[in-house]
């Protein structure tokens, strides 16, 4: 999460005013519905008035299109980070999984917020962010799904298409659950026999 400065009606640089105001999104979206948090409920949540929030974004959803810019570099950062030091494809998907499940249990406000906006009607700019992201991660799932095949480690016909939108809808299923149940901090544990199962399927011939 963006780092936050210290509430208070003290003038800051933009870039921590905004980082600031960006963090407060995603800790109220963690606490209500994201169609119900208004910039009066950022401006309280930060100790500064309204004003002061718009002196620093020209509207709503500048804020919220900043909020999935941080999103989007964030967590991109988490999974290349994970991929890294990994030996196999599958060792690299288990590692991306995880980053991603600590992400979204660190973080509860941002799939709130996602899943917002993708049941939004046509396609506003914070829609279309939400999809860049989603695309971005389904190319990095390709890539180790590809080199997967090319390793061996799975059989040569597996549908990588179908196993990239299984492993999105995993972490989408999990955060469902944790959701529904109100506690998050569960998902680790409840993600770590889910992805078992998944890539028990991988290894499965078709």
């Amino acid at each position: 999460m963006p780092a936050s400065p210290p509430p208070g009606s003290s003038r800051q640089p933009t870039e921590l005013r905004q980082a600031a105001i960006v963090a407060a999104v995603f800790r109220l979206a963690g606490e209500r519905s994201p169609a119900h948090i208004t910039t009066g409920d950022i401006a309280a949540a930060l100790g500064i008035t309204q004003g002061a929030v718009f002196r620093h974004f020209p509207s709503k959803e500048a804020i919220w299109l900043a909020a999935m810019g941080w999103v989007h570099a964030e967590l991109t950062r988490r999974l290349d980070a994970a991929v890294q030091p990994q030996g196999g494809a599958l060792d690299a998907l288990a590692a991306m999984f995880r980053a991603h499940v600590d992400f979204v249990t660190e973080h509860p406000g941002v799939p709130r917020v996602i899943f917002q906006e993708l049941q939004q009607p046509g396609d506003s700019p914070v829609k279309l962010a939400v999809r860049g992201l989603l695309q971005d991660y389904r190319s990095l799932l390709h890539r180790q799904l590809a080199q997967a095949v090319a390793n061996a480690e799975v059989p040569a016909d597996l549908d990588q298409d179908a196993a990239a939108t299984l492993f999105i809808g995993i972490v989408q299923g999990l955060v469902m659950q944790s959701m529904l149940s109100g506690m998050p901090g569960q998902m680790p544990a409840q993600a770590e026999r889910v992805f078992t199962l998944y890539l028990r399927g991988l290894r499965e011939p078709s």
